[in-house]
Formats: structure tokens, sequence, C-alpha cells
């Protein structure tokens, strides 16, 4: 037997009720801080064998997640979805105390897992891996602003690299965002320029192949953009975020890639065809650890991966299978 604690969590600020059975013994209102954390710690420590239940409401509830780690108490995260399907008469929007008496509520009449908290090791390569995924996104918005621009000021120069965000292809952008940039100077001391001014170690030879195709770029260029254009100070500082973004995701990916190796299942995820390093480090930071789950059924829900069938009369469609879970899961091999 436990006593039940149900929060409803909003932003800083939760509404809760104490349950014993069916009673409910106390109604209390806290907000996210040191000094409302400590009277809901002397209320579960005159309780019996207290259980906190709460819905995950993204980044709101985590403070209620650490306030329940560092005092080693039992909790249980609640999904939003599952906990609306089985108490229909919470509602999706206002939040009041009568949500927390229907948490409380629901969940003396439906079993809820109770929410096993990651370890250090499992939590930071979570954090590192949505670091990174963050990261990646900004790179796609800012290369496709840069292509945008560039369409302005000197669309053949994407035509010089087989990658837009090398960062040698981003130095050279930002160092001839526009023809008139190129024009007029020798091939010799366009060759030497881009040899000391970028931050890739290129041959002489190399190094003059580009500034000769470069030159033959920009003698045909015909671009919509001035020399002195607003145009081209955008391309530049486009060109200035995005080489440090890249850097950013090559020390994540660097620190992703080597963190693993402390973690037991790494040997298991690494052995699979077709799975690399990346995709290991990004998988064991999505799924924590894989033993918090019961059998594979358990896993498939999480991920978002289940067989979706029709029946309709006599026809009855062939199954396939439905992705629509986590997209981060679904989608890591992408990066490897």
């Amino acid at each position: 037997m436990s006593d039940v604690f149900a929060l409803d969590v909003s932003k800083g600020h939760s509404v809760g009720v104490w349950y014993r059975g069916n009673h409910c013994l106390r109604e209390f209102e806290c907000t996210h801080d040191q000094i409302s954390f400590s009277p809901l710690l002397k209320l579960t420590e005159q309780a019996i064998n207290p259980i906190i239940y709460f819905e995950a409401t993204g980044v709101y509830s985590t403070p209620l997640e650490r306030f329940c780690r560092d005092h080693q108490l039992q909790y249980s995260c609640l999904n939003r979805l599952e906990l609306y399907l089985q108490s229909e008469s919470l509602r999706r929007v206002k939040i009041d105390r009568k949500d927390a008496h229907r948490i409380a509520q629901s969940v003396a009449q439906h079993y809820y897992r109770l929410t096993t908290p990651w370890t250090r090791k499992y939590e930071r390569l979570g954090q590192l891996n949505h670091f990174y995924g963050q990261v990646i996104s900004y790179i796609k918005l800012k290369r496709l602003r840069l292509h945008t621009t560039l369409q302005q000021t000197f669309p053949e120069e994407e035509q010089l690299f087989s990658s837009r965000i090398s960062r040698l292809a981003l130095n050279v952008i930002l160092l001839h965002p526009h023809p008139d940039f190129v024009r007029g100077i020798s091939r010799t001391r366009l060759k030497n320029k881009l040899m000391s001014e970028t931050d890739k170690s290129l041959s002489k030879m190399k190094c003059l192949k580009y500034a000769e195709r470069l030159m033959k770029l920009a003698k045909n260029s015909y671009p919509a953009a001035d020399k002195d254009s607003i145009q081209v100070r955008k391309a530049q500082y486009d060109c200035r975020q995005l080489i440090e973004l890249v850097k950013q995701q090559d020390s994540l990916s660097k620190e992703m890639t080597t963190a693993p190796a402390a973690i037991p299942e790494d040997a298991l995820y690494a052995s699979a065809p077709g799975i690399g390093l990346q995709s290991v480090a990004q998988l064991i930071g999505e799924l924590g650890d894989i033993r918090q789950f019961d059998n594979a059924n358990q896993l498939n829900a999480y991920v978002g991966i289940d067989l979706n069938r029709y029946h309709s009369g006599q026809y009855t469609r062939q199954d396939h299978i439905n992705k629509r879970g986590n997209p981060h899961l679904l989608d890591c091999q992408k990066h490897d």
C-alpha cells in the first residue's frame, strides 16, 4: 500500500493532492524552487511508501523529476497520451486543482509504470545527443539561408565544392561572397590568399586549381546584387555562423563517439550490420539503458514502431510498419 502524491504541473508551479487509498488527506500547491519543495519533502516523510505521479510536460516537469531523484523518491512521469486515454475527464488545455484529483483517481484504477531515472553516463549522452541534433537543425537552416543569399551574390560559387558546408568551402565563400572580390586579382595572388586565409592546409597545386576555377566562375557570373549590398554582408554573416556550427558539430560528434565505451551494451549495438559509432551514440542517447524495457513490445512502443492493420468487410490490407514515434530514433542512422 503506497500513498499517492498526484501533481498537475504547469510552468514553474504545480497543484498537488495527497491520497491514501481513496481518501484525500491534503491539497497543496508548490512553486518549483527550494523554498516550496521543502514542505513537499516533509509531506512525503509523513507518508507511507510515497509515490509521486505527474504528467510529462516537457521542460516544465524536469524540476520535479530532479527533486524526486535528489531525495530518492519513487515517481512516475506519466505519458500525456496514455493518461488522457485512461482518464477521459482530464482536460487538455486548462490546468486546475481538479486535474490533480483526477490523476490520483486514475492511478488508483490503472497501473502506471514507475520511472527509472537514468544514470549519469546515460543522461550525459542523452544531453549530448539532443544538443547534437539541435546543432544539425541549425546547420540545415543556415545552409538554406546561405544558399538563398548566394543565388543573389555569387550563385556559381556553389559549383566549386561538393559540400557547401565544409570548412574550406565556407572560408572561400566568406572571403569571396561576390565575383567582384575575385576580379582583378592575379592567379598567383588568389592562390596565396587561399593558402593563407583558409583554416585547412592545402597544397600549392590544389590551391592553384581552386584559384583558376574561382576566377573562371567569377568571370562569367552576373549576380543580382552589387558588391557593397546588404546581401553580401548577409552571406558573410551566415558563413561565420555556419563555420562555428560545423566546429561545434565536429566537437560534439567526437565526444559522443567516445562516450559509449563506458556503457555495457556499446559492443552489442556496434555489432549490428550498418551501424557506426555515431549511430550507436545516438541510439543509446535516445533509449538510455535498454534494460529498462521488459520486452520488445515495450521497446517498439517507446520508439513508435508498430504494425498498422486495416480490415473492412472482406478486404484486408497488407500489414505495414507505422512510424509515428521518436523521429530521432527513426532517423539516427542518417548521420553516420
